[in-house]
């Protein structure tokens, strides 16, 4: 069992929907005192009134992290209405698809921005409190698409991810005067609203590629975050993890047929 972090101030963008909004439940299941922050207001309040029900102190707040002003804004209000900011789950980000011969330059930026630059300003935007309370701890929601696989219209996403990636290992080295950790969780297929719309026959095959034959919940991410938040991971920084359901190890189709 885990060291309790009952009570710590943790911060999560992009937690309305999907992955950040399994993260956040797992913090609030055990306890932490949770901000979440998104694009959307009205999402928002959805996801409240959730955390609320699991019996966790949730508030939020709408940032566009694109904007280092708004997110610098987010993480010192965060840290005067929790007493600090323990924990920063810096998992806003966007996925659209397109082609690189059709993608503009905007697309790219955009993209780029949202997932990678936004990582910087969270990390940046946090390091004074981190330094204040004298340790912190960052886990940041990268992929394996990108530092491990490749798909058809998704070079910027891809490189934003792999992005963060050499990111967390220059900042693992800057952070670590302040006791602070930063580590990222690579996510697989994992079942979310965005995949709701695609059918259950397109699901199936999804699934069918991954050798535990199923698509991954957003709370198996939000585990793995909530392992790098702990104590017990206090000696581990840089590093990342892979949730994916084995989905990266079949050399082929045929090798999964051979299970």
């Amino acid at each position: 069992m885990l060291t309790s972090i009952k009570g710590k101030s943790v911060l999560v963008t992009g937690g309305s929907r999907g992955i950040g909004r399994g993260i956040a439940r797992v913090f609030a299941r055990q306890g932490a005192r949770i901000t979440i922050a998104a694009r959307d207001s009205a999402a928002i309040d959805e996801v409240l009134a959730e955390m609320r029900a699991l019996g966790a102190e949730a508030r939020g707040a709408a940032c566009d992290v694109t904007d280092y002003d708004s997110v610098r804004g987010l993480i010192d209000d965060t840290a005067a209405a929790q007493g600090g900011l323990d924990i920063l789950c810096a998992n806003a980000g966007i996925f659209p698809q397109v082609k690189i011969v059709d993608m503009d330059p905007a697309d790219w930026d955009r993209v780029i921005d949202t997932n990678l630059r936004s990582t910087f300003f969270c990390v940046k935007a946090a390091i004074p409190h981190f330094e204040r309370a004298g340790k912190g701890r960052v886990i940041v929601t990268s992929s394996i698409t990108g530092p491990v696989t490749g798909y058809p219209g998704w070079a910027h996403y891809g490189a934003s991810k792999a992005g963060q990636l050499g990111f967390i290992r220059t900042a693992a080295m800057e952070l670590a005067r302040y006791n602070t950790t930063i580590n990222a969780v690579m996510p697989g297929n994992i079942y979310t609203e965005g995949l709701q719309g695609l059918g259950e026959g397109y699901l199936q095959t999804m699934a069918n590629s991954i050798p535990l034959k199923r698509l991954g919940d957003v709370e198996d991410i939000g585990n793995a975050a909530l392992f790098f938040a702990s104590d017990e991971a206090a000696y581990v920084t840089g590093q990342q993890i892979i949730v994916d359901g084995g989905q990266i190890l079949p050399e082929t189709l045929e090798a999964l047929q051979a299970i």
